[in-house]
């Protein structure tokens, strides 16, 4: 006999509890096992592909590595010193900057940029804080991702875990489809496969164009010969995953660069505004149709709420967490809806559905519009 739908309610909420209270009391423990999860899931796809090609799954994780350790190797020798290093130049200019932009304001407006006026105080404050603190954050980065147990997890554990979790992936899927309750097993597979469509679209997809604009605005920029211009388009890039914000805070970041290296040299400037110009042209009407759909299902607010929520109440493995989680709780909240508007709760004793308050008001608007209808004429002798 099945269980009735509150004991199955109360199930899934202590399966709900019990996975916040691992992530809680865990922690960084799990954090490996995290990032590993995260990549097999990621490149499951292409390894599916790779074995349609005709590669057994054993050979096609094996190329998936090889490809993944030689870029890799590439980035932590090219890339990632160069993004360190101007990443710590930046924060090392930044009271230079603001003493330029304090001269410039001077010269414009020296009533307001007196010794005394509080717009110049906090010009200082802000340059003396953007030092201080970037400087320790590159710092504390830095000792961190030196330190001997980090390294092993980053260069050891995660590819290991990675690695057997890709080869595994479909024999755990068919596993845990055998454990679903057998009731529910049609549903749960459907919310399975809307989870799924949603975390693929936004992780896989808006990832993979995270990576695209950021490659371009790093190299344009640096093209151009703008000072730290892979730590903008790095910057620029990695917020893309927020619609507008990633354009907004690099586009902004590497005007105000241009602005101070290229002052007076103005098609610079505009050069610089140009390159993300155009690649906002190329993410709206190519890039995210055509690699992330139109039907994510992820709004941006709530994205943002996931992972400030998440992130504060777990660190960091909470911030790779917080966007599975929130595209399952998406999903989950749609159905909740969609089964509400289907019961008797919604459609009330009789059972139908009475239409939208403002589709009312606009057909008694139409009424009023009409003509009178008063049947057909009736012939007077």
């Amino acid at each position: 006999m099945a269980l009735p739908m509150k004991h199955q309610a109360v199930i899934w909420m202590v399966a709900a509890i019990v996975f916040l209270a691992v992530l809680w009391i865990l922690g960084d423990v799990i954090l490996p096992f995290v990032l590993g999860g995260a990549i097999a899931y990621i490149f499951d796809p292409l390894a599916d592909r790779l074995e349609r090609l005709g590669l057994k799954r054993g050979l096609a994780v094996f190329v998936i590595t090889l490809v993944g350790i030689v870029v890799f190797a590439v980035a932590m020798l090219l890339v990632v010193p160069t993004l360190v290093r101007q990443a710590i130049d930046l924060f090392e200019a930044a009271p230079e900057m603001v003493s330029n932009l304090q001269a410039a304001l001077t010269e414009r407006f020296p009533d307001l940029m007196d010794d005394t006026s509080v717009v110049r105080q906090s010009l200082s404050s802000i340059g003396e804080t953007i030092q201080s603190r970037g400087g320790e954050l590159m710092q504390g980065l830095m000792t961190s991702l030196s330190g001997v147990v980090n390294v092993i997890v980053l260069l050891v554990i995660v590819p290991v875990v990675s690695v057997y979790l890709l080869l595994d992936w479909d024999r755990m899927v068919a596993s845990i489809d055998g454990l679903l309750p057998r009731d529910g097993a049609p549903t749960i597979r459907q919310l399975a496969r809307d989870i799924d469509h949603t975390m693929a679209g936004f992780i896989r997809g808006q990832g993979l164009v995270c990576l695209i604009l950021g490659t371009f605005y790093a190299v344009s920029l640096m093209l151009v010969g703008l000072k730290f211009g892979l730590v903008a388009g790095a910057i620029a890039g990695f917020l893309t995953f927020i619609p507008f914000v990633g354009a907004f805070v690099g586009g902004a970041l590497s005007i105000g660069l241009a602005l101070f290296q290229f002052w007076g040299d103005w098609w610079m400037i505009v050069l610089v505004y140009a390159i993300f110009q155009f690649g906002q042209f190329v993410e709206g009407n190519i890039l995210t149709p055509k690699l992330v759909g139109t039907s994510v299902g992820l709004h941006p607010v709530w994205l943002l709420f996931a992972l400030s929520a998440f992130g504060a109440l777990f660190g960091f493995v909470g911030l790779l967490v917080a966007v599975p989680v929130a595209a399952a709780l998406g999903v989950i909240a749609r159905f909740l809806v969609d089964e509400y508007k289907e019961g008797p709760l919604y459609r009330g004793v009789s059972g139908e559905t009475r239409a939208p308050a403002h589709h009312l008001e606009r057909s008694y608007a139409n009424d009023r519009e009409a003509p009178p209808d008063d049947g057909p004429p009736v012939k007077t002798e």
